[in-house]
Parts: structure tokens; sequence; C-alpha cells
């Protein structure tokens, strides 16, 4: 490598290439106009002299970056090239960065907005692992206003921050029961001042336990998790008319026997 790439070091010259990169020009455009900010003027055969850009690929990168306002051409003989002023070329990368920056995002909130959208109409989703499962509790639990009722047999589903939430929907007046014949899981909910009640209808079977959490009068939280696999999967649904429906059927089981 020679002249302007010699010039500095190779490192800060290949920094330079990258970072005009960024800002949506290509390798040799970012070479091809580095150079000629040094060379001040110059033909195709010194700036392949000064860079790695081949020559035959000179005059279309330097046609291409005078489209752009980056260059000016001489139509002399040879050709001759010259760069336009830095603090200029700089306005106008920094211009056209920002305008493809506004595009993108733009694209990406119309994305999102439509994705929301679909969310809205959906009525139930499913969800899986415990963590996810976990963390989609804790929103739903946060969101009660009224009354809150957790049916499990596994003390693995009152996490730290399922039992904060917990203690948490309690303290700002929201009913919170929990339905359970395992010891461990009543001693949990009694440590948090919520109320405990018998499982009743709510029977895990020995292969797999599962939580059943509900809320008000249309948020429902589902789940069965297998002991042999570990994994929990579940369905989630809030403040839809398929959350209203499931949650009477559900709690008629839950306090009447299945």
């Amino acid at each position: 490598m020679s002249g302007s790439e010699n010039a500095t070091s190779d490192a800060d010259f290949h920094d330079a290439v990258e970072s005009l990169e960024q800002l949506g020009l290509t390798t040799y455009e970012a070479k091809v106009f580095i150079t000629l900010q040094r060379l001040r003027t110059g033909t195709a055969r010194e700036v392949n002299d000064a860079t790695s850009v081949p020559r035959s690929q000179v005059y279309a990168t330097a046609e291409s970056l005078e489209s752009q306002g980056l260059v000016e051409i001489q139509q002399s003989n040879p050709i001759t090239y010259k760069p336009v002023d830095i603090t200029q070329a700089r306005e106008l990368l920094t211009e056209r960065f920002e305008r493809e920056q506004n595009r993108a995002f733009s694209y990406v909130e119309q994305a999102i907005s439509e994705g929301t959208g679909i969310e809205e109409r959906e009525d139930i989703w499913t969800i899986s692992g415990a963590a996810r499962i976990n963390n989609r509790a804790v929103n739903l639990i946060e969101t009660a206003d009224d009354r809150l009722i957790l049916g499990t047999g596994d003390t693995r589903h009152f996490p730290p921050e399922v039992c904060e939430a917990l203690a948490s929907a309690a303290a700002r007046g929201v009913s919170v029961s929990v339905l359970s014949d395992d010891d461990g899981v009543n001693e949990i909910a009694s440590d948090l001042g919520v109320s405990t009640e018998p499982a009743r209808g709510y029977r895990p079977s020995d292969d797999q336990t599962g939580r059943i959490l509900l809320g008000d009068d249309d948020i429902i939280l589902l789940s069965v998790s297998a002991h042999r696999s570990g994994e929990e999967a579940g369905l989630w649904s809030a403040d839809t008319e398929f959350a209203t429906i499931l949650m009477q059927v559900v709690e008629a089981g839950l306090y009447e026997g299945f």
C-alpha cells in the first residue's frame, strides 16, 4: 500500500474508511474520497497509485461520488478529479445519514404499530419457558385492580419477582388468594400475607404440575409443566371476551369441582 494510505497509519486509514462506510459510502468510494482529500486533485492514475482501488474502478467510483455531490470532475485530458470542501462533504453525508436513519425508523415504527394492532386483535397467546411465564405472571398481577387467584402445587412458581408482585398487589388493596394443598406453597402465601384456600377442583396430576392465575374478571394464565422434561408451557389472555368466558369456566371448576 502506498500514497495516502501510508501517510498516516494503515489502521487510521481503515478506521476512516469504515466510518465513511457507516455514513453510506462503499469501500471504494470511501478510499477514493479520502485519497482525493489528501491529493486535493488527481487523475485516475494518481488515485490508483495512492490507494488500493484498481484504476479500472476509479472512474466509476469517482462518477458515483460526483453524483452524490462529493467530487467535482474536470473534463480534461486526462480527466481530473477534485473533492468538495471537507465541511461541505460533512454536511452532505450527515444529512444523508439522518435522512436514511429517519426513513429506517419510520418503517420500524410503522411495523411496531402494525404489530401492536395484530396483538390487540388476538384473544389468546401461548407462552413457554418458566422464566417467560414468571415474567408474564408478574405483568398480569401488576395490572389487577380488584382480585387475584393463584392456584398451584409447586413452590417453584413463587420466584422472588412473583412473590414481590403478589405482596405489592395485596398492599395496594387487591384481594389475593392462593389455592393449594401443598404445605410449602401455603407457607409461602402466609409469609406474603395473602389468604390460602384448599385446592378443591384444582388437582394437578402426579406426572405434571401447572399453575392457574386469575385476575379481576378478564385476566387469565394457565400453564402445565411436565416433571420429566421440566418444561413449562401455557397460555394467557387479558382484557378480552375470551379471558372473561374462560375465567368463568375455570373458576367454576376451582370452586365446584370439575
